[in-house]
């Protein structure tokens, strides 16, 4: 880990948008779900959720680990299971879906805590997950076709959403807490040693500005000894 490497993570971290995230309603294809984990990625998002079956999750996740570095992607059974408790905190959801009442996703408020629901390319959103909608959104196309596929259509919505927020000062200061801060940055810097520290119950040590250990040889023998701080994960 270089003090260059170190400095990046901090400057991405600190960019994290953690009231704008993704629903993905039954996107099964890896290829499409991957590319939307890199745009949100892109676009400051930190977590994201998959409505899927758990089979079709373990495929995803076997084939496309190196997506999940930065981004989380957590899975719930359903779509209702997933946008359920973020509603509840507060969040607009904003399908993409042609309804006689569908706006251009353009005119939507992505300044507010805002989830952006994508649903498989023939099927489309759900109609549970249409119900649970604030308001349903629709790219204009000017072709034959009447979609787009579902991973270019995340990074169109996602650039504007991004623009807006960027227009508002959003990625300007750090708007994660301190301790998910800290967390995800030791994750990022100290892969290996969080999932060990995970795996044994113990506390993450602290790190350097240069996103080292602070004395790992010393961590290294209370670890040893069984003097090295506990903590329940």
């Amino acid at each position: 880990m270089t003090a260059e490497r170190y400095r990046r993570l901090r400057q991405v971290l600190e960019c994290r948008q953690p009231d704008l995230t993704i629903v993905t309603d039954n996107v099964h294809k890896s290829r499409n779900l991957s590319a939307i984990v890199r745009t949100a990625d892109a676009a400051g998002i930190g977590t994201m959720y998959c409505a899927m079956p758990d089979k079709d999750y373990k495929a995803f996740r076997g084939t496309a680990m190196g997506s999940h570095t930065w981004v989380a992607v957590r899975r719930q059974p359903d779509v209702t299971a997933a946008l359920t408790p973020l509603k509840a905190q507060g969040y607009q959801v904003l399908a993409t879906h042609l309804a006689s009442d569908s706006v251009d996703y353009r005119e939507a408020d992505y300044t507010r805590p805002t989830v952006i629901l994508l649903g498989a390319e023939k099927l489309g959103v759900s109609e549970a997950g249409c119900v649970l909608a604030d308001a349903h959104i629709t790219i204009p196309m000017r072709g034959m076709v009447q979609s787009f596929n579902v991973s270019v259509a995340a990074g169109i919505i996602l650039a504007e959403a991004e623009r807006q927020r960027q227009n508002a000062g959003m990625y300007s200061q750090r708007r994660i807490d301190d301790a998910s801060y800290q967390r995800i940055l030791f994750e990022w810097a100290q892969p290996k040693v969080s999932e060990y520290c995970r795996e044994n119950g113990l506390a993450y040590p602290p790190l350097d500005d240069s996103g080292e250990l602070v004395d790992g040889l010393a961590w290294q023998r209370a670890v040893r000894d069984g003097l090295a701080p506990q903590f329940d994960w």
